[in-house]
């Protein structure tokens, strides 16, 4: 890559640390906008395959990224929980959004889901998909949704809301807010975001627990989680497991032992790796 112009920004090449990719055919990654359902722009990375071609719809994972505050920067998308060119290389396109409570925007933004984390930032996200729908190219039939730490919370917290998505990987995720926030080793971070008491009946930390609404979940589901995770215990991954098997819903729960809440292993990593790709292009039908 040499010199590259848009949008009237020029770019010049700096460094070339992996001289090794270069014969490798990589995903496009683009900026992609859209509008939420209150009028809020919402941005994200939309990556497709190397040899998608304009007018061909394909199947689309939305992968949500963790934090919440944080977000999906234009970088080498690699690791164990960074799957678009993974899952770009088996035909797959991946939308990464930014929803409010990401960083980048300034902090009103980054505060825009303090109280409501699983309302409106969902929505932001399920919009996302609906874009990609109206540009062309996802097909609405195949969809996945996926991700990490909080990405794993909205996983599981959205295979309840919708049965729209064909396949979903939730990984270190948090099903039951309360019970988390009786066992993690951050319980000042759930009480902050949510503004609320975790004792509170009929509160946001029962009103945003899949563990709740497991009647309604259709979706097959993969649960990935370190055995030694203290940010979001294990128990997070068993009741969710518990509750998708009861209800007959397809899912696999993996525990990485030694692990935390991320992985580190590197066979573990390659584990998951190839977890999700199977997961998804065999629900996904690709």
């Amino acid at each position: 890559m040499g010199q590259v112009e848009e949008a009237g920004v020029e770019w010049n090449r700096r460094t070339d640390h992996n001289p090794q990719i270069r014969g490798l055919h990589l995903a496009h990654t683009r900026t992609v906008h859209w509008t939420a359902p209150d009028g809020t722009p919402i941005q994200g990375l939309l990556a497709t395959p190397p040899d998608w071609q304009p007018g061909q719809r394909i199947p689309l994972v939305v992968h949500v990224h963790g934090g919440p505050a944080n977000l999906w920067p234009h970088r080498f998308q690699v690791g164990p929980a960074v799957w678009s060119q993974l899952l770009a290389a088996q035909g797959i396109a991946v939308l990464m959004p930014n929803p409010r409570g990401s960083t980048g925007w300034g902090v009103p933004f980054t505060e825009a889901n303090l109280g409501d984390m699983g309302g409106r930032d969902w929505h932001d996200i399920l919009a996302g998909a609906d874009h990609c729908v109206e540009l062309g190219i996802a097909d609405p039939d195949r969809l996945g949704l996926g991700g990490w730490s909080y990405g794993g919370f909205i996983t599981a917290w959205g295979v309840t809301q919708t049965d729209r998505f064909r396949a979903a990987v939730m990984g270190a995720g948090i099903c039951h807010w309360r019970s988390f926030h009786g066992v993690t080793d951050i319980p000042t971070w759930d009480a902050l975001f949510y503004r609320a008491s975790p004792y509170e009946q009929g509160g946001v930390y029962d009103r945003f627990s899949a563990i709740h609404f497991a009647d309604r979940v259709r979706t097959p589901t993969l649960i990935l989680h370190g055995e030694q995770d203290s940010c979001v215990p294990v128990g997070q991954a068993y009741e969710f497991f518990r509750a998708l098997k009861e209800h007959q819903v397809p899912t696999q729960l993996v525990v990485y032992p030694r692990e935390g809440h991320g992985i580190q292993e590197r066979r573990h990593q390659e584990d998951v790796l190839r977890r999700v790709a199977d997961w998804f292009t065999k629900y996904l039908k690709v």
